[in-house]
């Protein structure tokens, strides 16, 4: 079986799953530890969106010249 969300880079990891807790956390999403199909697909969908928000933030504050 293959992964469709394999990390490109190992070493993020940790970090990644510690940045989607702290989403999760900062929009008052439950997330566990491990399984978390009990999460409708609403807000499995605004953590994921967020993350990718952030991410773009990131990205756009650290091109400045």
């Amino acid at each position: 079986m293959s992964r469709r969300n394999r990390v490109i880079v190992p070493e993020a990891r940790r970090s990644m799953e510690q940045f989607k807790t702290e989403v999760a956390n900062s929009i008052n999403v439950n997330l566990k530890q491990g399984y978390n199909g009990d999460l409708t697909s609403r807000e499995a969908g605004s953590v994921g969106g967020e993350m990718v928000k952030r991410m773009i933030a990131y990205a756009e504050n650290n091109m400045k010249k």
